[in-house]
């Protein structure tokens, strides 16, 4: 006979556990468990969500996959489906008005979190911009330039192009290592040089450029390659 989350003691069960200490206690089966609700025959929503990690390989794969991947997997169909998007979806907002409330400068933490919602995970190689006005204060967030995994090709002039057009003073660049891997290469060092002395000549400043692996990032003001 299966045991239900209701046969758990109490401070085992993903709700309880939750309510009682907090959700980043909780590990990724257990977070997955209370959005499941419920588990199909033979496993309850707790087993059911380490199977599914277990067969995505992990909770990113699992949160990235396609509509069809994710409807194939038993348990699952287009209603969960549509909630986990929503949900995703909710963290990328709340993410981004966090940021937008304050300034970027001093609020590292929302920044790279933000960045780490938009581009962590992609499997090809996405450059993108924050661009601050003088207050540091978010303009807006685009994604400009796109490839494969061997690179994106970015061109300066675009870059000037939409900082202007925005009226920007200062912008926070970022793209995402498919790999995996954020450190920066030389060639990601030579690029924020190269686009630094372009948007010298219009008086926008690069504040920092962010490399994103899989659930890290790198700073290369951090770093002291600016």
């Amino acid at each position: 006979m299966t045991k239900t989350i209701k046969d758990l003691p109490e401070d085992e069960r993903p709700r309880e556990k939750l309510l009682q200490r907090g959700a980043e206690v909780l590990s990724n089966a257990e977070l997955l468990a209370i959005f499941l609700r419920t588990g199909i025959q033979g496993r309850n929503a707790l087993e059911l969500a380490q199977d599914l990690i277990n067969e995505f390989g992990d909770l990113r794969s699992l949160l990235g996959a396609t509509q069809q991947r994710f409807c194939e997997a038993k348990g699952l169909g287009a209603a969960k489906f549509a909630q986990l998007q929503a949900s995703v979806e909710l963290s990328k907002r709340y993410l981004r008005e966090c940021l937008q409330r304050g300034d970027a400068l001093t609020s590292p933490e929302a920044t790279r979190n933000y960045l780490l919602s938009e581009l962590s995970g992609r499997n090809h190689e996405v450059f993108a911009c924050l661009f601050l006005d003088n207050q540091h204060r978010v303009i807006r967030f685009e994604e400009l330039f796109f490839g494969t995994i061997d690179g994106a090709s970015v061109y300066p002039r675009q870059v000037v192009k939409r900082a202007l057009e925005h009226n920007a003073a200062a912008l926070i660049l970022a793209h995402n290592h498919p790999s995996g891997v954020a450190e920066p290469s030389q060639a990601d060092v030579a690029l924020t040089k190269r686009l630094s002395a372009a948007l010298g000549f219009i008086d926008v400043r690069i504040l920092d450029h962010f490399i994103i692996g899989d659930g890290y990032s790198v700073s290369l003001a951090e770093r002291g390659l600016l």
